[in-house]
């Protein structure tokens, strides 16, 4: 199959919109950007500042470490540290500016209780609304459906910035992602030119790697990584779980490197490349080869979860983990039909995996979804694809991946709201 060059500029522009840098977990990270904005604004620390949150991003910034602070978990860390370190023009590296007396004057601030937070009642999955107050000033900052996307500021109430947005429009902002198709990745894959990816898919590459090998060289979190090599061995499979679930470990627990992200999860940056650059090691790939590779495992995640939104109960672990196999296929010469029984495969395996939080168990679910994702591979190598009309599967692998999207973002709504009251209940 031939891909246009319209659309090879679009999936050129995808992948620049979606691999950004981040230091920490996102959602953690986007209150500290909002947080900072604010204080700019402002222009003082506050003295009093509220933090009103969609119920997912609650769920996602409240039991992380917040990077740069060594042990300190939460929103109401994220916010105050970046309302008094943080470097808004930054975005989600907003925290790699602060210093150590930062640090200090932060955790004077949260021992006076400045912040608060509150629930906020909104349709939307990803909506953050920081409102930051000194003397007779006031500032609110709102994000909304993406991590770094300010939509409205107010000074005293004056607007001083405003773009079209409303919290029913889920809709990715940038461009259009439903331009994404199997096959066109694939083709895109094969005859893209590498000139016009290579410094983004290069800075993944060498920040996913990095924390990676960070993650299995020291102890953070649970060390699921660690532990995957003590007891299977290293051979190249056990060895691509374990270096991704490492990154893991190290990012959920306070670690200050950045990765590249993808669909706005470090998470799921960190597992669509690690156990690709991994294989691609393993089999004396080139560069270009690992390149076209990473192509596909990037897209495949994306067309899997735009549809879903940034957040929701499905956890993102198992649309990266299954990309990554796409990706991995790829590099050993897979094309569009068995990559898209892959997909089928491992959907049809573990689709149903919920996402309770940001947090160390994250790095097993990474390490449950690329096991999973090369399994479906082995299956489908044997001709081996899970039947249409055996649960979820469809006639094809749109229609599979529609359905379970459907499943996570209409089907698993009333999940995502018990899940958050459970975990708030304690």
């Amino acid at each position: 199959m031939e891909v246009s060059q319209t659309d090879c500029r679009l999936y050129e522009a995808i992948l620049k919109e979606e691999l950004l840098t981040a230091l920490g977990c996102t959602e953690p990270i986007a209150i500290a950007f909002a947080a900072a904005k604010a204080r700019e604004v402002l222009r003082a620390v506050p003295e009093e500042m509220t933090v009103e949150c969609s119920g997912n991003l609650i769920k996602n910034a409240r039991a992380v470490v917040v990077p740069m602070t060594v042990d300190l978990r939460g929103i109401e860390a994220a916010a105050v540290l970046g309302a008094v370190g943080g470097d808004p023009a930054k975005e989600l590296e907003v925290l790699t500016s602060v210093t150590e007396e930062d640090l200090a004057r932060t955790k004077e601030l949260l021992a006076q209780n400045v912040c608060r937070v509150r629930l906020l009642e909104t349709p939307a999955k990803l909506h953050i609304i920081v409102r930051c107050a000194k003397g007779g000033d006031n500032v609110m900052v709102e994000i909304l459906h993406e991590h770094n996307h300010i939509v409205h500021i107010e000074k005293n109430g004056a607007v001083v910035y405003d773009i079209p947005h409303s919290p029913e429009d889920v809709g990715e902002g940038g461009t259009d992602r439903s331009c994404l198709t199997l096959e066109k990745i694939v083709a895109f894959a094969q005859t893209a030119d590498l000139s016009n990816v290579a410094r983004v898919l290069d800075k993944q590459i060498a920040c996913n790697s990095a924390i990676a090998a960070e993650g299995l060289s020291a102890r953070w979190g649970e060390s699921v990584g660690q532990t995957l090599l003590e007891v299977y061995g290293e051979s190249v499979g056990v060895r691509a779980r374990a270096a991704a679930a490492a990154g893991s470990d190290a990012r959920m627990n306070g670690c200050e490197m950045p990765v590249v992200i993808n669909s706005g999860s470090g998470n799921q940056g960190i597992t669509v490349s690690v156990p690709v650059i991994e294989y691609a090691r393993e089999l004396g790939c080139s560069r270009d080869q690992l390149y076209r590779a990473l192509l596909v495992s990037n897209l495949v995640a994306i067309m899997q979860k735009y549809k879903m939104g940034r957040l929701s109960a499905f956890c993102g672990a198992v649309s990266a983990g299954t990309a990554a196999a796409c990706g991995i296929a790829f590099l050993q010469g897979a094309g569009a039909e068995l990559i898209g029984m892959i997909i089928t495969n491992s959907l049809g395996n573990i689709g149903g995996v919920v996402c309770d939080g940001a947090k160390s168990s994250c790095a097993a679910k990474i390490s449950s979804s690329i096991e999973a994702g090369l399994m479906g591979y082995e299956m489908a190598k044997r001709g081996r694809v899970f039947r249409p009309g055996e649960g979820l599967v469809k006639e094809n692998c749109a229609g599979t991946i529609d359905s379970f999207c459907r499943m996570a973002k209409d089907g698993m709504d009333a999940t995502d709201k018990e899940i958050l009251r459970i975990m708030v209940e304690g």
